[in-house]
């Protein structure tokens, strides 16, 4: 390598507000025309609250959500007495009869009731303005930089402008009207819902929304308060009439009876009062101010260039051109990245609910497969950028979920199991259902809570916080593994220890010994052992999930040259399945890599099998996959399919794949999962740490840079150990590279197959001027 490296061992962190000029420009998302669907709103969040903005001119239409409005009540889903039959179905899946294995399940040992509940809209908040329906000079715009949503066009030489956002420190939804002419601001303002039980009133300058999803179970509120600058306000009807102001806030909030799980007690109406009630005192621009400042704090942690963008250029426009002319424009696949994690601020915050199947949006009174916690990969994907694009603190809402599905998974696993510690199946919802849903030949998968606890891991993995790792994540991941060490049974044929009865995600059939069941349960135990080791405790339980794991069936290369998916060699390389569940291992899992040639290549055969099709999610796993196969390219080559316009003309048509106009992905119907996967995706093509040890973390530099990306650089990725990367590169190589450890521990860095060690105490600045070889003496 002759190029010189600068490498840079720091104890500090820089200013967060370090964009580059190119990735600070190509952060909007713009059109030249209103939303017409939904999938083309434009989402604002703060985490517990959000809202799909339309940009109307003659009408503004905000949709909008709160994270606990959900169907049902609290209740538990447990089968008491399941248990008794669980010898039999293990009999009958071990003699070969799956379809009586799978009839006695669904009789006997299913969720009461057999489904979860569904996440729900809340209501709509409109802003009529009489006379706007012909306008010129049209914009809308979401800048990522700032979370705010702004449209504005001319009207009679009158030019308006409407900004909207929703603010995590004020709770509440704000949205902006002015004018550039005094006395030129006027609208009339109500609110609606879907919920047929429901009341609107209005009183002054308040439009207040009052109902509930169903008797007995979620009550929700919402107020609409409009603040002027001059004009007259006055209550008309249902709705807020506004004329002749210079210009005029709209302020949203809203609150459900919602307390956690088991209790829904609160006071909507109490809650409303207390969000609202403080705004009355702070000017708009003080709004704006802290809204943003909160936003960036986050948000300006990590920038990313790989090359210009067609900024000038509707973003609908940018992505149908992508198709035949992707070299034309690489910024977008950046602006892709800050928008999946502009997502993550604005849909998991803490003291909220974690980002669902749509994150935090929803329209929909049937939503597609209920808009649940899917965690058989889904509710997992939306998490896997949070600790590597430096939003740690995103994860709380999913640490608090985990905690209560131990509770009530504990039920479960006595209940199901007769078992000690908790399980989660494939599914939960906001009463944290945990038990075996919908059909037994894909809904008894005992791996849910196990693989969620890999992200506890991950969090102390990445941050070295020993007082998370001994309060909150070693309790889950030992009750998980306590779980899995009653569960395993050793099978009949090979004494090896397997998970059964499970399935292998979304390939159908309860089965025995699925591979994706063994490598998450291999990887748990590993992290609870190696946990319980860092904090000094249960020594004697650490070895003996030691010992389990040496005994868990292990993963096998098949006939084809493939990963087995099931202990049999049974896989059909004309399987083209989106889920690719035995490839675990690989990704997010680090068991698979390099070190293991001979699995590694198995693992790549597989993938070969599924193909590069399926929906967007999937698309976004395999672009992962790639990344840890090292090859940039494919991954590249994945990305573009991800961001390929979908044939779909509405959110429920299943038709296509890719993007929406929106940028939102599209399964299609839409699931968020997908734009969460594609920004860890593309994270991993620049910078991966899996494969080094609690001791002895390894960083890898631009492990798989597409020869598409030959330029570029980005700031403040977090690596395993505890460290902040800045990467530069020029001509598809590594020019410059700044590491700054947050925990004082030596690393190793590695690049086109050289290596040095680096050392950084608390407090000390190392510079290390010179290529990697000089660092190294050569090595």
């Amino acid at each position: 390598m002759a190029r010189r490296l600068t490498l840079i061992v720091l104890t500090i962190v820089l200013p967060a507000a370090c964009l580059s000029a190119q990735a600070q420009a190509d952060l909007k998302l713009w059109y030249d025309k209103p939303a017409g669907k939904w999938i083309e709103a434009l989402p604002i969040g703060n985490g517990r609250m959000g809202a799909m903005v339309f940009g109307g001119m003659a009408e503004e239409h905000l949709q909008f959500n709160e994270d606990t409005v959900w169907t049902g009540s609290p209740h538990e889903y447990q089968h008491d007495g399941a248990a008794k039959y669980l010898p039999k179905i293990r009999e009958l899946l071990a003699k070969g009869d799956q379809k009586e294995a799978e009839g006695l399940a669904m009789e006997q040992f299913m969720s009461v009731p057999v489904r979860q509940e569904a996440y729900q809209p809340f209501g709509d908040l409109y802003l009529k303005f009489d006379g706007h329906d012909q306008a010129a000079g049209y914009r809308r715009e979401l800048d990522l930089d700032s979370a705010v949503s702004t449209v504005s066009y001319t009207v009679n030489g009158v030019r308006f402008t409407r900004t909207a956002f929703a603010s995590h420190p004020d709770n509440a939804i704000v949205v902006r009207v002015v004018a550039d002419r005094p006395g030129q601001v006027g609208f009339a303002l109500r609110l609606d819902c879907p919920h047929k039980e429901h009341q609107v009133r209005a009183a002054g300058d308040t439009v207040t929304l009052m109902g509930h999803v169903e008797p007995g179970g979620i009550r929700f509120e919402a107020r609409a308060r409009v603040v002027a600058q001059g004009g007259k306000v006055e209550a008309a009807g249902d709705q807020v009439r506004l004329q002749g102001a210079d210009s005029a806030t709209v302020l949203l909030v809203g609150a459900t009876n919602f307390v956690n799980y088991h209790d829904i007690s609160a006071d909507p109406s109490q809650r409303c009062e207390a969000m609202l009630s403080p705004l009355a005192s702070k000017a708009y621009e003080d709004l704006l101010a802290a809204h943003v400042a909160d936003h960036r704090k986050l948000f300006r942690r990590v920038s990313l260039d790989v090359g210009p963008g067609q900024a000038d250029k509707p973003t609908d426009q940018r992505l149908k051109e992508l198709v035949d002319h992707a070299e034309a424009d690489p910024g977008l696949a950046a602006l892709y990245f800050q928008f999946g994690r502009y997502l993550l601020i604005a849909s998991s915050r803490a003291g909220g609910q974690p980002a669902n199947l749509q994150g935090l949006w929803n329209d929909s009174l049937t939503p597609p497969w209920d808009s649940k916690w899917t965690v058989n990969i889904n509710t997992e994907m939306n998490y896997w950028p949070a600790e590597v694009t430096n939003l740690s603190e995103c994860t709380a809402p999913l640490f608090q979920m985990i905690e209560d599905c131990a509770q009530t998974g504990a039920k479960t696993a006595r209940a199901h199991y007769d078992a000690r510690g908790w399980v989660l199946h494939h599914n939960t919802d906001l009463w944290r259902g945990t038990a075996p849903i919908n059909k037994s030949n894909h809904g008894i998968w005992v791996s849910g809570g196990a693989w969620l606890c890999r992200h506890l891991w991950e969090h102390y993995l990445f941050t070295g916080d020993k007082q998370f790792l001994a309060e909150t994540a070693y309790p889950l991941m030992k009750g998980a593994s306590q779980f899995f060490v009653d569960f395993l049974v050793k099978d009949p044929k090979t004494g090896r220890l397997i998970s059964t009865p499970s399935n292998s995600p979304e390939q159908g059939g309860l089965v025995a010994g699925p591979t994706m069941d063994h490598q998450i349960i291999r990887a748990l135990f590993t992290s609870t052992a190696a946990a319980a080791r860092i904090l000094g405790v249960d020594a004697d339980f650490a070895a003996k999930l030691d010992d389990l794991r040496r005994q868990i069936a292990p993963n096998q290369i098949g006939k084809y040259g493939q990963l087995q998916e099931w202990l049999e060699d049974k896989d059909d390389p004309k399987n083209d399945h989106r889920h690719c569940s035995h490839l675990w291992a690989l990704f997010p899992g680090d068991e698979i890599t390099p070190d293991q040639p001979r699995l590694f290549a198995a693992a790549r055969q597989s993938l070969i099998f599924r193909g590069d099709g399926g929906t967007g999610w999937s698309k976004a796993w395999k672009i992962c996959f790639w990344t840890r196969l090292l090859d940039g390219d494919h991954a590249y080559r994945m990305l573009l399919g991800q961001l390929t316009p979908t044939g779909a003309t509405a959110v429920s048509t299943k038709k296509g794949g890719g993007t929406y106009p929106n940028l939102f992905d599209a399964h299609p119907p839409f699931q968020i999962d997908g734009n969460f996967g594609a920004t860890a995706g593309i994270a991993e093509m620049l910078l991966q740490s899996h494969r080094g040890t609690i001791d002895a973390p390894i960083i890898d530099l631009l492990p798989a840079l597409p020869k598409a990306w030959p330029v570029g650089q980005v700031k403040s990725l977090r690596a395993r150990g505890g460290y902040e990367v800045d990467i530069a590169w020029g001509d598809g190589r590594l020019t410059a590279v700044t590491i700054r450890s947050l925990l004082g521990r030596p690393c190793t860095v590695r690049y086109a197959g050289r290596s040095v060690q680096l050392e950084a105490k608390s407090g000390e600045v190392v510079n290390l001027n010179g290529s990697i070889e000089r660092a190294t003496g050569g090595k």
